[in-house]
């Protein structure tokens, strides 16, 4: 019986993907754009005294300034967006407390060619400007990191990885470079810690209203879609199993402190290997684990889908400003081996 219920459970998986995945990224945009008119959720809160402040300045958030969207989590976590916040009060506090930030990315195979100096190059002009920042650059070519000309206070650290034959691989294994990093340089330099996809281009201020102890991003495909049409992983057989969740993160950006990004991203590798000994493998390999993950241990501060945006989806009204967009996708030619 229990051989026939996981086998059920396998192939209602295996129906499910394809039809949800149609839904989200093949439906025309005309029904996209319709997307943006579905409702959300408003905030409980009267007051951002109210919520589990990440520090003294979230007090400062007008949670009633955006009621065509979400702006806190039932867990009493803000959720930024465009207009709740002051840029000056942040920035201001931050640097007061000695703030720095460690900004971690990939940049392996043709990723580095396609992508890095584009990334690095938008990353000075609106990425926590004002603090101190160091770039850690994962790849395996560091002799072909481009020469960037940084800004006062900010420094770039280049790590040598072995390419893995496949992409899925690298997206996989970056949890544990990410832990291993932390734990041998980062804690001793940096407060905080950002992780990038590094196939993305800021395009806005991304700012210090985006720190906070663990920090999770809206997915910009599904914030506004029925948590049915959510891509958790729901093949039981695997770590990242979910039946269902709070919201659909994307792991093309998280971070925290370093503490908790260490926390993660252990407890993703940790997650990763174990499927691993048992031949399994998420759907949506390491981005599948931090959903689990952040489904466990809620983030204090959730970033809408302003700081990673895909123009693809069309207008919305909600989406005020963008702050970081999805660079073009050549899947076709940069993960083949």
């Amino acid at each position: 019986m229990g051989h026939l219920q996981r086998m059920r459970s396998v192939l209602k998986c295996v129906l499910f993907v394809p039809i949800t995945l149609c839904a989200i990224y093949l439906i025309p945009p005309s029904v996209k754009l319709l997307t943006g008119f579905m409702p959300m959720e408003k905030c409980h809160l009267e007051s951002a005294k109210m919520l589990n402040l990440d520090s003294s300045v979230d007090a400062s958030l007008n949670l009633q300034s955006r009621p065509d969207v979400l702006t806190c989590t039932y867990w009493k976590a803000a959720i930024i967006w465009e207009g709740m916040f002051d840029p000056r009060l942040y920035d201001e506090m931050h640097k007061m407390k000695g703030s720095s930030v460690a900004l971690t990315v990939f940049a392996v195979g043709r990723y580095l060619d396609a992508y890095l100096h584009t990334f690095l190059n938008s990353s000075e002009q609106h990425f926590m400007v004002g603090l101190p920042v160091t770039y850690y650059v994962f790849t395996d070519m560091p002799e072909k990191v481009p020469n960037i000309k940084l800004s006062p206070l900010r420094s770039m650290k280049v790590i040598k990885v072995e390419k893995n034959s496949r992409w899925q691989d690298v997206s996989m294994m970056r949890m544990k470079s990410i832990s291993d990093v932390i734990e041998s340089d980062i804690r001793h330099h940096c407060t905080h810690v950002f992780c990038f996809d590094v196939d993305q281009v800021f395009t806005g201020r991304f700012g210090s209203e985006a720190l906070g102890d663990s920090v999770a991003l809206l997915h910009a495909h599904y914030y506004r879609l029925p948590k049915y049409l959510y891509t958790y992983d729901r093949n039981p057989n695997s770590k990242a199993y979910m039946e269902t969740g709070d919201f659909y993160y994307h792991a093309a950006i998280f971070g925290g402190s370093w503490k908790n990004v260490k926390a993660l991203t252990e407890a993703c590798y940790q997650g990763i290997m174990e499927d691993k000994q048992n031949n399994v493998e998420a759907l949506w390999h390491d981005e599948s684990h931090l959903n689990k993950y952040m489904l466990l241990h809620k983030p204090s501060k959730v970033l809408s889908p302003e700081y990673c945006w895909d123009t693809s989806i069309g207008f919305r009204t909600d989406i005020q400003v963008t702050r970081l967009l999805w660079a073009p996708k050549y899947y076709d030619t940069l993960r083949t081996p």
